[in-house]
């Protein structure tokens, strides 16, 4: 066996300069200049911090420091030295460096380190505002409160080649003197006036990972079922996936999704028998209000799941009609094969990459195949091919939009009650231009599922697109509410910008736009929250910030241009995107 490379514990800072092209491309001999100075100053900074500069990459350093506290200290110290450097420059001109900071393992060789700890570090880096800085979990949990500094939680963010994500904190850089620790925690949500639910990922219990999408069909079927019932409040999967694997305090889940019960659960699978154990607690109180194990055949997995749900909704809730209760059974597939193909689809579709979204596509397909009467994967392949539309992985939109039409069409033959179908339906039609018809099906799809969040997000897009501002906010907004934590939450924040742009609520739109660059799971290459935080800026006159953006928006998109976004986001009336469409020529976006 080859020895290992050396291997240390090291907190990792790195730094990059924001803006690097279109700096060198203004003015290449000043910019060099610049750079080596606030170079030297940053290597300089580092020394006195016990750092040691491990390597540049044109713009950029890496540095390794033997102590976490030491290494956070540094960032907040090149950045206010930086930060004076610039103050005298005008806003074109100023050099400004993002910085990442992680503790992870590294690997020493030939003087420099390698290992996901640097990724990871590199990765923080371009998450950071320009003249920010952003640390991983592991660095805020090892400073604690040993620095008199500001943080705010981003949530987890995805890191490229990492397998899991990475809990994601900014440091607070407003200019204060004595700044005082704020809260890490999740602000707390009011209670909504009807029954609160959110159903946790049920744990698998069988020591097979390949039964974990068993595990998760029956939380997600959970989930649909209780949506249904038009007097429950239910929180959405997507939100309540994401404390998947963590062990979590049921009171702080129903804190930070503003819900009063909880429901948790296992699923143990073994051969032709499962095990399902299931408990719905009061979480204000911490009381189980119910709690029932059952042992079924898999022959029996659907009629199992009707009985959890009727008694579910008994409980929560005794004076639902039975009517109600009855309304909220689903028409099940036939094939349990089809079933766990179809709950693996349903992770690759929400991972929103070009390649997971294709693989979705695939895996929808193989279940057509299975079980050709099961509606709801028609429904979610024609969304795959949206996606596809919207994400800019399509060669030809026009004919992915034509395969998505025909996939929600034959969802609704199959079963006109599945609200999916509604939504998939709605979305195309409001890519094809036929806006009316798009809102109306969405409100179909939310007839069925009142607490369907993606069906009000996209009914919100449809409004603002179809003129209708105000209404649409306030659908942006439930879907907001309803899935907190929700992957897609960045491009519902981020046309929540696109509204406020619109009414001229220019710096509300920077406030949504921002929050939107730095939520959890921004769809990798996806330029679009970038775009909106450029037109934001751009409406309010802060055209180097504007500019910022920008620059990520065509890194993502070199192609980006006015006449793209106009014939990607068709609106009812002509030029109703204009106030949109200014903020970016401001800042210099071609037509």
């Amino acid at each position: 066996m080859k020895d290992r490379l050396p291997r240390k514990l090291a907190a990792i800072l790195y730094a990059d300069v924001a803006g690097y092209s279109r700096l060198t491309g203004e003015d290449e001999d000043a910019t060099h200049r610049a750079l080596s100075e606030y170079l030297d100053l940053i290597a300089s900074t580092i020394e006195t911090h016990r750092g040691q500069v491990m390597h540049y990459a044109g713009d950029a350093v890496l540095a390794m420091f033997d102590a976490v506290v030491h290494a956070v200290s540094c960032a907040t110290e090149i950045q206010g030295k930086l930060r004076e450097r610039n103050q005298e420059l005008p806003n074109g001109r100023k050099v400004q460096f993002r910085i990442g900071v992680n503790l992870g393992d590294v690997i020493k060789d030939r003087g420099d380190i390698y290992g996901d700890g640097v990724n990871v570090a590199a990765r923080l880096e371009s998450l950071a505002d320009p003249g920010g800085i952003c640390i991983s979990d592991a660095v805020r949990s090892a400073v604690g409160k040993k620095l008199d500094l500001d943080y705010e939680d981003l949530g987890e963010q995805e890191v490229k080649n990492i397998a899991e994500p990475v809990r994601t904190y900014r440091v607070m850089m407003e200019d204060e003197e004595q700044p005082k620790v704020i809260s890490t925690e999740k602000p707390t949500l009011d209670f909504p006036d009807r029954p609160s639910i959110a159903v946790l990922p049920f744990d698998n219990m069988s020591g097979d990972s390949e039964q974990e999408y068993f595990a998760d069909g029956i939380s997600e079927d959970l989930i649909t079922a209780l949506s249904k019932i038009r007097w429950f409040f239910v929180i959405a999967r997507n939100s309540t996936f994401t404390y998947k694997g963590q062990a979590v305090e049921v009171t702080r889940v129903a804190a930070e999704l503003g819900v009063r019960y909880v429901i948790e659960g296992s699923v143990r699978k073994a051969g032709s028998r499962v095990r399902i154990s299931a408990q719905l607690i009061d979480a204000t109180t911490g009381r189980h209000v119910w709690a029932e194990r059952y042992d079924r055949s898999l022959v029996d997995i659907f009629e199992l799941q009707d009985e959890m749900i009727q008694t579910i909704a008994g409980a929560v809730e005794p004076e639902l009609s039975a009517a109600e209760r009855e309304r909220a059974a689903r028409k099940p597939p036939e094939n349990l094969d089809a079933w766990e193909i179809y709950q693996r689809g349903l992770w690759h579709m929400l991972s929103f990459t070009k390649d997971d979204v294709a693989e979705a596509q695939r895996l929808f397909r193989r279940v057509h195949e299975l079980d050709p009467a099961f509606a709801t994967p028609y429904a979610s392949e024609s969304n795959c091919h949206y996606l596809d539309v919207v994400l800019a992985y399509a060669e030809v939109p026009a004919e992915s939009l034509e395969v998505a039409l025909t996939a929600a069409k034959k969802a609704l033959a199959l079963d006109d009650k599945d609200p999916v179908a509604y939504f998939a339906l709605g979305r195309v039609y409001m890519m094809r231009e036929k806006h009316d018809a798009s809102v109306a099906e969405l409100e179909k799809a939310l007839e069925l599922s009142p607490s369907f969040a993606q069906a009000h997000h996209a009914l919100g897009f449809a409004l603002v697109l179809s003129g209708r501002l105000e209404e649409g906010a306030e659908e942006l907004d439930k879907a907001i509410r309803l899935s907190p934590r929700d992957p897609i939450l960045w491009g519902t924040m981020a046309f929540r910008s696109v509204t406020c742009n619109l009414l001229q609520q220019y710096e509300a739109a920077a406030d949504w736009a921002r929050k939107a660059v730095h939520q959890p799971r921004v769809a990798a290459g996806s330029y679009w929250p970038y775009a909106v935080f450029a037109s934001a800026l751009g409406n309010l006159g802060q055209i180097a910030q504007a500019h910022e953006a920008l620059d990520e928006a065509l890194r993502r998109k070199p192609d980006l241009s006015l006449a793209y976004l106009e014939t990607t986001w068709p609106t009812k009336q002509s030029g109703g995107l204009e106030t949109f469409f200014d903020g970016l020529r401001k800042v210099g976006l071609p037509d």
